[in-house]
């Protein structure tokens, strides 16, 4: 039996491609199995490819598989695309509406196995219930009862009606008997039994959002853009839950404008976006730094520049985040690597937030983003609510009659005081003018390089908590730096290189502003060759490292923007010339 199958369904956008993809792995993520599932869609409404690989593992995976076992195809595009990527004895399972073929320069091993998908949904109610009869087949390649869907059906359609239901699960029953009308063993292709586990599958947007409701957050600005939207959407639903709100405003310089008010009167805000929307954002994020308001940003990469790639993949906006705006000002940026990750940093932006009263961007990118993925039950003990300096009442009550309070004060460590709107004593100026400690505009030369000092300096010499994760032998011969999402593919990759003798390891980059600086120096000073894997043309985090100060004399960058993330056997391939190269 498979300790692991890779699975992929395609057809045009608008056929039920996500919902079929979804329902697949949603059902096998609630029997146990570990789920990675990522989607290729065009960016247009409806028409246009668009497939849903998912990667069924009895362990936890964190990156797309190299090559692919079974692909269900609902048009001709699907195979003509997709089908390279089968490997030796894989399966097409083909709607027979089309009459599909084979590319004639595909490998002899690979079978197609057309039924009547579409013909089969009508006779069970309506051609929209194709993906259940997909599903159907599906689950007697795989080895498992045509019931398996029946709990995620259930929850789909049983608000609608039981006839729903009923008929939905009759289509899964037919396609599970058109396969098994072939009379083919497929045992080659039957899942090993999951370990039984109440484990979630979530994708980076939701677990963001989850993690902003948990760190107390209650308000969103926001203007919908892809891969970011679905933060937005989540909140949507919870926040009026807990009194909070989401608006959509006309822009994403609305919207950050408008968190930073929400922010002064006291709320924990965040907004979202992604590259063309953060480009936006700039001046209002200068704001933000000038006033010292906190205020949590989270950007969802995609690929760049203008309009771009929105539905595509890339880490491309690392330079924005840490020198986009005008000016200079303090920030801290986080980049998680995986769906849980999303839930814990994102609550901990807040408290970032606050301590250091700054902006605070959470950059994932889009494969971290759309993915969906398990993730181990998250800890909601764990999240900590930190709301940094508050000014006491002794503070307040200090203020002089006819004088305004402090609340730029310079201190040791850079932060001052806050108070929030209303508070007696705590009346100020607030201009994004330079300004003296109680706000009035000051543009004198040493005020100036006094208040620049104070607002830069909050970060000089911290390393903030767990900013870099580090795996693989000690000392090794090849060390793998990456960022975001990247650590699926790159630690899968450490993974079999190490399998196979190799003395690898990798250092993920969970923090880019405090930058490690000392961490990330001396695991380079361990490595006798270090390689950067990133999503982008330029090689940021491999000339970040560089800007901060970071030297290695055998450091090299490797990149991919094709719109597509890495897959490990990609890494695999390109580390293990690359020692050969350095050897020689």
């Amino acid at each position: 039996m498979l300790q692991e199958l890779s699975w992929k369904v395609g057809g045009q956008q608008g056929e039920g491609i996500d919902s079929t993809g979804k329902t697949f792995s949603t059902s096998l993520n609630r029997m146990g199995y570990f789920i990675y599932s990522y989607r290729h869609f065009s960016s247009r409404i409806k028409g246009g490819h668009t497939n849903d690989k998912v990667r069924i593992s009895t362990t936890a995976r964190h990156a797309s598989a190299d090559s692919l076992d079974i692909l269900v195809a609902f048009d001709q595009e699907t195979i003509n695309l997709n089908a390279p990527e089968l490997r030796a004895g894989g399966i097409v399972i083909a709607d027979a509406k089309f009459n599909p073929v084979l590319p004639a320069d595909l490998a002899q091993d690979v079978q197609l196995y057309s039924i009547a998908i579409t013909k089969i949904a009508e006779a069970n109610g309506a051609a929209i219930m194709k993906n259940m009869v997909a599903l159907g087949a599906s689950s007697y390649v795989v080895g498992l009862k045509p019931d398996f869907c029946a709990p995620v059906i259930n929850s789909l359609f049983g608000r609608k009606s039981q006839k729903i239901v009923d008929q939905n699960m009759a289509a899964v029953a037919a396609g599970y008997q058109a396969m098994k009308d072939f009379g083919v063993n497929f045992e080659a292709f039957y899942l090993a039994p999951p370990t039984p586990s109440t484990h979630l599958l979530m994708t980076g947007n939701d677990a963001a959002g989850l993690g902003a409701l948990a760190g107390g957050a209650r308000v969103m600005p926001a203007y919908p853009i892809t891969p970011a939207s679905d933060v937005m959407e989540y909140l949507i639903k919870k926040f009026p839950q807990v009194g909070g709100v989401v608006l959509q405003t006309e822009d994403e310089i609305a919207a950050l404008n408008m968190a930073i008010g929400a922010s002064f009167a006291g709320a924990r805000t965040l907004t979202s976006t992604s590259g063309p929307g953060l480009a936006l954002m700039m001046e209002a994020m200068g704001l933000a730094g000038m006033t010292e308001t906190p205020v949590v940003i989270i950007d969802a990469q995609r690929g760049g520049p203008s309009t771009g790639l929105p539905t595509k993949h890339e880490q491309s906006d690392m330079y924005a985040a840490l020198f986009g705006n005008h000016g200079e000002i303090a920030k801290v940026v986080l980049t998680p690597a995986n769906a849980e990750e999303c839930f814990y940093a994102t609550a901990e932006a807040f408290n970032y937030a606050e301590q250091y009263q700054c902006p605070v961007i959470v950059m994932t990118d889009l494969a971290l983003s759309l993915a969906s993925q398990t993730v181990p039950e998250l800890s909601f003990d764990a999240i900590t609510i930190d709301r940094g300096y508050l000014a006491t009442e002794e503070q307040l009550a200090a203020t002089q009659e006819g004088q305004l309070f402090k609340r730029y004060q310079l201190t040791d460590n850079g932060v001052s005081p806050r108070v929030f709107p209303g508070q007696h004593g705590g009346l100020h100026h607030v201009t994004g003018v330079e300004h003296s400690e109680v706000g009035r505009p000051d543009e004198g030369q040493a005020n100036h390089t006094k208040m620049m000092n104070k607002r830069l300096n909050k970060f000089a010499g911290i390393e903030l908590p767990g900013s870099v994760a580090y795996n693989g032998v000690a000392n090794p011969d090849v060390l793998l730096v990456g960022v975001g999402s990247s650590l699926g593919p790159i630690s899968e990759a450490v993974e079999r290189l190490i399998k196979d003798g190799a003395s690898v390891a990798y250092a993920q980059v969970k923090v880019l502003s405090p930058f490690p600086i000392k961490t990330m120096q001396a695991y380079l000073d361990s490595a006798k060759q270090v390689i950067v894997i990133e999503s982008n043309g330029t090689g940021q985090l491999y000339h970040l490292m560089q800007f901060f100060g970071l030297h290695h004399a055998q450091m090299t960058s490797h990149t991919k923007y094709d719109g597509t993330p890495f897959l490990p056997g990609e890494l695999e391939s390109y580390v293990k010339g690359s020692m050969l190269a350095w050897q020689r």
